[in-house]
């Protein structure tokens, strides 16, 4: 092992206490919140493999078994003289095996000479515990079951590859996983040596109205003034106005695909909310793995987006913020916005593997987390149209009415370290 590895090892009593909303998106983004890099050509990728994993470890008695994937790259690694196990914890979406070969792990791996290894969150990409997504199947999913899942396959990787004492874990996370990460040190300590918990917020909370208030100080920061704030703000409170006064101009401005006198009161709230997480998801993945996103995601950025709003001081902000719902919806191959609530719900209700992960993370948040990103906040740039209550009927109207998160998560009652920090 190089002598230079203690450099690596970020103290975990450091990472634990790092509570950071932002890039921490609990949207219904499909594929994950991380993203993938792009594939490098002529890298041959290594292939996918299984793990026999326990359903419930919270039941000794339950002998229930499935198969979770895994990768492992092996190319930076001497077995004749072990270096460190790098893992990559998987969250809520499929792990690619693109990560594999690329990223800054990758890179770390090269200089530590480290074994990687990334595992799949249960009930994300093809790790299928169940055989669908039904309420009663959905009863395993929870970061607890998925820190078991980690240990258990952790103690398993040490017996086939007959690694001694002195070989050291380090996991990584971004986002959940990067709670995960931390999480995975402290409950496991015997397990993992270290964790690198990049962007994990670790105090589960219901009413996250912290979330948009990091992504306005991100406008603010990045832009280095208030312009681009006041727009947004000025935007929301014009388009507030106009619904009421001339409701066809918005829905004409934002595409919308259905009008308002045909919408609900869930339909309002949803079409504001559609709009405020524009603005999350710019700054979430402004300049944000560059070479790996989609080519048209890479000029739009928190700079072009701010600038475009800002220019034309005689165009009203709100046509300027259409101009920017057009380039959304385009890079999302959309025609036009679906605000529907009821369409969302069913969605959500979606109980198959094809359902992308949105209803898998939305199960986690109203059950376990909260983290419901409201426009509580004490400055409302985003107008205060999607409020807590919004999220728990959400909760309700796709899981149950005994499935929404409404109190002190249990996740802080169970790591009481973190609230006690």
């Amino acid at each position: 092992m190089p002598r230079n590895f203690s450099l690596l090892v970020i103290s975990f009593q450091l990472i634990i206490f790092v509570q950071c909303a932002k890039r921490f998106h609990l949207g219904r983004s499909k594929g994950g919140n991380l993203g993938a890099p792009a594939g490098i050509k002529g890298v041959t990728l290594p292939p996918e493999q299984w793990f026999v994993q326990k359903l419930d470890h919270s039941s000794p008695t339950d002998m229930r078994t499935w198969k979770q994937r895994y990768f492992v790259n092996e190319s930076f690694y001497d077995f004749n003289n072990p270096g460190p196990i790098f893992l990559m914890i998987g969250g809520e979406g499929p792990a690619n095996a693109k990560w594999m070969v690329q990223g800054a792990w990758i890179e770390y791996a090269k200089q530590f000479n480290a074994l990687c290894i990334q595992l799949e969150h249960r009930y994300y990409g093809k790790s299928h515990p169940t055989m669908d997504l039904s309420t009663k199947n959905l009863l395993y999913l929870s970061s607890h079951q998925a820190l078991a899942d980690l240990a258990n396959f952790i103690s398993a990787m040490n017996d086939k590859y007959k690694f001694n004492r002195e070989v050291k874990w380090i996991a990584f996370g971004g986002s959940y996983p990067g709670s995960l990460a931390a999480w995975l040190r402290l409950k496991y300590p015997h397990l993992v040596h270290a964790a690198i918990s990049s962007s994990g917020p670790l105090l589960a909370k219901v009413n996250f109205m912290e979330y948009f208030q990091v992504v306005v100080d991100a406008l603010r920061e990045k832009t280095g003034d208030e312009d681009c704030v006041t727009q947004v703000k000025l935007a929301h409170q014009q388009i507030e106005t106009m619904i009421k006064a001339d409701p066809a101009t918005i829905e004409k401005e934002f595409k919308l695909c259905k009008p308002f006198s045909k919408a609900s009161i869930n339909d309002m709230k949803n079409f504001y909310n559609s709009i405020a997480d524009d603005f999350a998801d710019l700054v979430q993945y402004n300049e944000d793995n560059r070479i790996g996103h989609d080519m048209k995601r890479r000029t739009t950025t928190i700079n072009s987006v701010c600038s475009m709003i800002t220019k034309h001081p005689e165009k009203p902000a709100y046509k300027k913020l259409a101009e920017f719902n057009s380039i959304v919806l385009k890079e999302a191959n959309e025609t036009c916005l679906d605000y529907d609530y009821d369409n969302m719900i069913n969605e959500l209700r979606n109980v198959s593997w094809a359902s992308e992960g949105g209803r898998q993370w939305m199960y986690q948040t109203c059950t376990e987390f909260g983290f419901y990103q409201t426009s509580s906040g004490e400055v409302e740039i985003f107008g205060n149209q999607f409020p807590l209550g919004f999220f728990i009927q959400q909760c309700q109207d796709v899981f149950g009415p005994n499935r929404a998160k409404t109190r002190k998560p249990k996740t802080n009652l169970d790591l009481e370290i973190f609230a006690e920090v």
